[in-house]
Order: C-alpha cells, then sequence, then structure tokens
C-alpha cells in the first residue's frame, strides 16, 4: 500500500517543502488573479519535466504518465488567498497590504508540489497516470467548476483533495465517508413597502418592520420544519434599511446564506424562505422578491474513497493519526469534481496551540503548523500510488 521511495522523498525535501509554502504566502493572489502563482508552478513543473497546460484565467492542470495505461487519479490543491490584512508578525508574512493567505492553499499548493515531485520520480512504477488539479478562485467557488468546463476530470476515475485543518492537531487526518462540507447558498430578499413620514405611520407600510418580523422569524423554518437529523444553517448576514430617522422607510433589503448536507433539504429551505417572505409581508400590505442562488454542492466523500484515505493514513503515519473531524457547514467547490468522478476529500490537522496555529481559518492570525506540510504532501502522493495500485 505504501511506497517507500515516496516517503523517502518527500521527508528529503521538507525544507523544500517549507520554502515553498512561505514563498506563496509572502505573495498571495485573489480568486482568478493568481498569475504568477500560476507562472511559479508551471516553472517548477518545467524542472520536473511533467508536462501540463494552464486553465483560463488562471489554473494549471499537469499529467504525470506511468510506465501502463491503466486508471487515471487527479489530485487538487487550490492556490488562492483572501481580502485580509495579516495581523501576525511572521517573517514570511505578506507582501501585499490586505491579501493573505488566511485559509491554508499556500500550502495545499506547495504539498501538490512535493507531491508531484516525489511521484514523478516513481513514475515507471505507475500503473496509469496522476493528474495535478492547481485550482484557482476556490474562495468565490467559481475555480472547480471552471477547470470542469475546461476538461479537467475528462477521462479521470477517481478524485482526491485536500484542505489543511487547524481545528485538528498537527498531521491529524480526517476522511470519513458521507457529507464533510455543506451545500453553500445565497439568498436576496427585498420588501416594498410604502414610505412616508415618521409622524404618520398610519399611511404607510414600514419596510423596517416587515424585514425585522423576516429576521426575528425565519429561523423558525430551521427549528420547526426540517427533520432535526438533518441539519440545516439559516444566517441573515446584511441588512439595508431606511434613510432617515424621521422617514418610514419604503425599500428593505436583506441578504443570507443557507447551509445544508441532503438535497431535500436543500430543496425546502429554498421553497419555505420564498413562502415566508411573501407571507409575511402579505401580513403587513407589503410585497417580497426573493432570488435563491444556489452555490457549491455538499462535498459528500465515496465510501471506498474515504475508507481508502483512512487505511494510506493508517500505514503511512500509524494509526493513531487517523482523526474523526465532525462535517462542517463550510463550503468547498471540490464538490464540482465529485460531480464528474467518485473521490474523497480529507483534513489534515494543522492546528498547535503551542506555535499559536489554532486560529480559525480566515482570521488575520490565521498560520498553519508547518509540521502538517510532509504529512499532507505524503498524503496526496501515498493516495495516489495507493489508488492506482488497488
Amino acid at each position: 500500500m505504501i511506497n517507500t521511495q515516496i516517503k523517502e522523498s518527500i521527508k528529503n525535501n521538507s525544507e523544500e517543502l517549507t520554502e515553498l509554502r512561505r514563498k506563496l504566502h509572502s505573495e498571495p493572489e485573489l480568486s482568478f488573479e493568481e498569475f504568477k502563482t500560476t507562472e511559479f508552478i508551471c516553472n517548477y513543473l518545467d524542472k520536473l519535466g511533467i508536462s501540463y497546460r494552464k486553465t483560463e484565467p488562471t489554473g494549471v492542470i499537469a499529467e504525470i504518465y506511468g510506465k501502463t495505461d491503466g486508471k487515471t487519479v487527479a489530485l487538487r490543491g487550490d492556490m488562492d488567498a483572501l481580502s485580509v490584512q495579516q495581523l501576525n508578525n511572521v517573517p514570511y508574512a505578506s507582501k501585499i497590504e490586505g491579501k493573505m493567505h488566511a485559509c491554508g492553499h499556500d500550502a495545499h499548493t506547495s504539498m501538490l508540489l512535493i507531491a508531484a515531485k516525489a511521484l514523478s520520480e516513481v513514475k515507471d512504477q505507475l500503473p496509469g497516470k496522476v493528474r495535478l488539479l492547481f485550482q484557482p478562485a476556490e474562495e468565490i467557488a467559481q475555480g472547480a467548476k471552471a477547470m470542469v468546463e475546461q476538461g479537467a476530470m475528462e477521462g479521470v476515475d477517481n478524485v482526491f483533495g485536500i484542505h489543511i485543518w487547524s481545528q485538528m492537531p498537527t498531521s491529524k487526518v480526517s476522511c470519513t465517508p458521507g457529507p464533510s462540507f455543506a451545500a453553500a447558498d445565497l439568498f436576496t430578499v427585498k420588501f416594498k413597502g410604502r414610505g412616508g413620514h415618521g409622524a404618520i405611520p398610519e399611511a404607510c407600510i414600514d419596510a423596517a418592520l416587515v424585514a425585522s418580523s423576516f429576521v426575528m422569524n425565519v429561523q423558525t423554518v430551521v427549528s420547526r420544519t426540517i427533520d432535526p437529523q438533518s441539519p440545516a444553517v439559516l444566517t441573515i448576514g446584511k441588512m439595508i434599511v431606511g434613510t432617515r430617522f424621521n422617514v418610514i422607510a419604503e425599500n428593505a433589503e436583506i441578504e443570507g446564506t443557507v447551509r445544508t448536507f441532503h438535497p431535500e433539504t436543500r430543496d425546502h429551505m429554498e421553497q419555505s424562505i420564498k413562502d415566508y417572505a411573501e407571507n409575511v409581508a402579505a401580513i403587513y400590505g407589503a410585497t417580497a422578491e426573493v432570488v435563491y442562488t444556489r452555490g457549491t454542492d455538499a462535498v459528500d466523500n465515496e465510501e471506498e474513497s474515504a475508507k481508502l484515505v483512512q487505511q494510506v493514513a493508517s500505514e503511512a503515519f500509524g494509526s493513531d493519526s487517523v482523526y474523526d473531524e465532525k462535517p462542517t457547514m463550510g463550503g468547498e467547490d471540490f464538490s464540482a469534481f465529485l460531480t464528474k468522478a467518485p473521490g474523497s476529500f480529507a483534513l489534515v490537522g494543522c492546528g498547535n496551540s503551542e506555535k499559536d496555529t489554532d486560529w480559525a481559518h480566515h482570521h488575520g492570525n490565521f498560520n498553519i503548523d508547518e509540521d502538517s506540510l510532509v504529512t499532507g504532501a505524503e498524503l496526496y502522493a501515498q493516495y495516489a500510488w495507493a489508488y492506482l495500485n488497488k
């Protein structure tokens, strides 16, 4: 199951792995702006003699061909940063004001590059092909879809991805069958009433009151109409209403997000929000317009693939490395790849309070315990080896 040459290669390249991650961390680029990162990846692949093609506007699809024809396994690493100001003072801090790798994508890219290096050294032993997906724009949930549209999953039999995870202890690996990341949707509700003077409410329909009623009560859609064993989260994140202290608002606009694991729960949430908004508006004599936009699908780990990850982790790092992390309501556009082929998405722990690396993702103090990089790089490579040889 485990290739010792891969293990030794990644161990011997651990310093380079850290250097790659730190370089990428110091030069963050936002979604679909990863032009320098794309060039950096291409230059590195050139040195390894690995063939590739660029995707538009950014991103790279590379191929490692084995000694014989066989199945194709895809490995995905995302590479975009966030509009976050770096707060921690590390030597490799972001050089760009207001931009930061605050989610670990710099780690994913560097781990996949070193995994590619190790796999290229054993390509004459590979029965099949490894496809490397250096994906842009995960943070806006558009990059995976764009790569799929440009042929990233054509001929792929299985796909595997990793996310570094600060809520888990360093180098622990979690990959359980079933949903791991939620479907992430967004919605907008526009209420229209009738504005007027704040001293004459009887002549008006107060959109602020309508919107407030909706915000205060729409949570009953979750608490009273959804099976508690089929989780759903509804969050109102933005509310715009009114123009002046003594004017009754005519318009109100609300924006929110819905997170679910199961398709039937997702359908129910969408319809219920529309029904609720329209009925609340009708009570007050107002009108409601609802736009519900489906974002990423849930990341649903195929059972056989997830169990293979667990087996690989146990044999590569010891049985105590396998960790049972509960599913998150966060979204991940890796789900777009899973619509084209079975696969799984693993979490690799990078949290260590002694190294101050247990901050939440997307926080300005986010950082990783770099000891986890070797685990992630080897997990990428060993999974590909195990899948092609099983």
